[in-house]
């Protein structure tokens, strides 16, 4: 089975980390027994805050944008998989994002074009609705049916709870990627019903969850070191996290080890200090895959009590890695991994005081974190593995071919 990836995040040389489980879910689905070959668009135009810098004079900003490009812009191979950059350009992304599926369709369609006339793909597999999805459609449509791939369009959150709600014109490319798609690929089930809700209808799909590597032996634990690995953006509610460390009992031994890096830096590590909390914080920036994967190894506690995570990969790494994790009642990845097993606690949505209180029991009982620590390994490795992911990938792919042989 050929299949074509067409990602907007993907990883390049010059970022790793972007969209990395997108990568990690292409190199399942090759394990798995897929053929598989990506396309990536890239955006060589300088976003708003590498403008704001160039304005300021910044020219330390403005070199490290420019070698940024150049690494981005470039097609190469990672882990045995090609890559072709296909860049594109658009207005600003806060102003149009809705819109970007008809500034990306003309280069998509060159490189998968290209890519198809030199390796007849099956299935175009497309991460997000909007725009990733609707930038392809053009190319498909040109298509005869007989030799048409089937089309796979993977929901990741934001697409269906923003995204496609930005404007009349991101709502249309919505609707014509449901219309089109011949499975729609939900990485929860909330994401799933939240798709069929938009959509108005029942849609061929399935829920195929994002996975994590198992270490073969849990590392060492000190019992006091907390963890949260998510961009500094205000859904992470890295501030409810402070506010509850705040409210911790005297007594209780505890650090917090941050990573990752965002708009929200400088104002949490300002609250940080402002609620005397500063020399138990550390800010640790945004680090490759496996050196957060070596931060979360050397803690004990995961939080991340996010709104908008339809999954989150965050999660069931530290799982994995043997720690207990924290998220939100309600959330559609949080959900899901809970109903898979233990070793994921949950607490309600901005209440500061349940999250200090859950925080302190963890720190407080050894044997109780150990017990849900290991709790969250067997879940993981029951439900959550990348091999689990891979299996499933292909067999939404197998399905997706039925329904274009069924046509």
């Amino acid at each position: 089975m050929r299949v074509a990836v067409l990602a907007e995040w993907y990883p390049s040389p010059a970022d790793r980390v972007l969209g990395v489980w997108a990568h990690r879910q292409a190199l399942a689905a090759r394990d798995a027994g897929a053929d598989v070959r990506v396309v990536a668009m890239r955006r060589p135009l300088p976003p708003l805050h590498a403008v704001r810098a160039l304005a300021r004079g910044d020219g330390a900003a403005a070199r490290a944008w420019g070698a940024g490009v150049a690494g981005h812009l470039r097609s190469f191979e990672l882990d045995g998989i090609a890559i072709r950059a296909a860049p594109f350009v658009s207005l600003p992304r806060p102003v149009s994002y809705g819109t970007w599926g008809w500034w990306m369709a003309l280069p998509a369609a060159r490189a998968l074009g290209r890519l198809h006339r030199a390796w007849p793909f099956e299935v175009l597999h497309v991460h997000n609705l909007v725009p990733g999805a609707h930038a392809a459609l053009p190319w498909l449509a040109r298509r005869r049916p007989a030799g048409r791939p089937a089309l796979v369009a993977s929901t990741h959150g934001p697409d269906i709870i923003r995204d496609i709600h930005r404007s009349r014109f991101s709502r249309a490319a919505g609707r014509a990627v449901f219309d089109a798609a011949d499975l729609v690929m939900a990485n929860s089930t909330w994401a799933a019903r939240r798709c069929e809700e938009i959509a108005g209808r029942a849609l061929p799909g399935a829920v195929v969850h994002l996975g994590a590597d198992v270490p073969a032996e849990p590392a060492p634990r000190t019992g006091a070191v907390l963890i949260t690995v998510a961009h500094l953006v205000a859904r992470k509610r890295h501030a409810a996290v402070l506010h509850a460390l705040a409210a911790l009992p005297g007594g209780v031994d505890w650090r917090w080890v941050v990573v990752g890096d965002g708009p929200e830096r400088a104002a949490l590590e300002a609250l940080a200090r402002q609620l005397g909390l500063g020399a138990r914080v550390a800010f640790r920036g945004q680090l490759d895959h496996p050196g957060a994967l070596e931060e979360v190894r050397r803690a004990d506690v995961f939080v991340m009590p996010g709104v908008e995570e339809p999954f989150g990969v965050a999660y069931v790494e530290a799982m994995a890695a043997g720690l207990p994790a924290i998220g939100l009642r309600g959330e559609g990845g949080p959900e899901d991994i809970a109903a898979a097993g233990e070793g994921f606690v949950r607490v309600e949505p901005d209440n500061p005081a349940e999250l200090s209180a859950v925080l302190a029991a963890l720190l407080g009982d050894g044997a109780e974190r150990r017990r849900l620590g290991d709790a969250a390994r067997a879940t993981v490795r029951e439900h959550f593995t990348w091999e689990h992911c891979g299996r499933a990938t292909v067999a939404a792919y197998a399905r997706a071919l039925e329904a274009v042989d069924g046509r």
